[in-house]
């Protein structure tokens, strides 16, 4: 099984997930997406792989700068939100784990969540 773990380990769900994940045996790919973030493609694939029918589902509309950056406008595009993302990782909900073997996306809230595409 090929499993990714987009990771903030300043976060407790995340280190949550990923202990998660060894307790069943897997070691992920971890990907330090706060260090290196995500291209638009990742992006669009991630959400695919979630199955969201909105971009904002992956994000921390909580943050300040999605608030400052008035990212709950509804005139913004899906392309939009995504190059915010990008611009700002921690606008990115943690943690999201990837099957690459099945092509599927689980966002680790509640940790047990990404059980389901194990």
């Amino acid at each position: 099984m090929t499993i990714s773990i987009y990771h903030n380990p300043r976060c407790s769900k995340s280190r949550e997930t990923l202990a998660l994940l060894t307790e069943h045996g897997i070691t992920p790919t971890v990907i330090h997406y706060l260090d290196t973030p995500p291209a638009i493609e990742q992006l669009q694939q991630l959400y695919r792989q979630l199955g969201y029918s909105n971009v904002r589902e992956m994000m921390r509309t909580k943050e300040q700068q999605y608030k400052e950056q008035q990212l709950d406008a509804e005139t913004l595009t899906d392309h939009a939100l995504f190059e915010a993302i990008i611009s700002c990782p921690k606008l990115l909900e943690r943690p999201i784990v990837v099957n690459s073997d099945n092509d599927k996306a689980a966002m680790g809230r509640p940790p047990e969540h990404v059980l389901s595409i194990l």
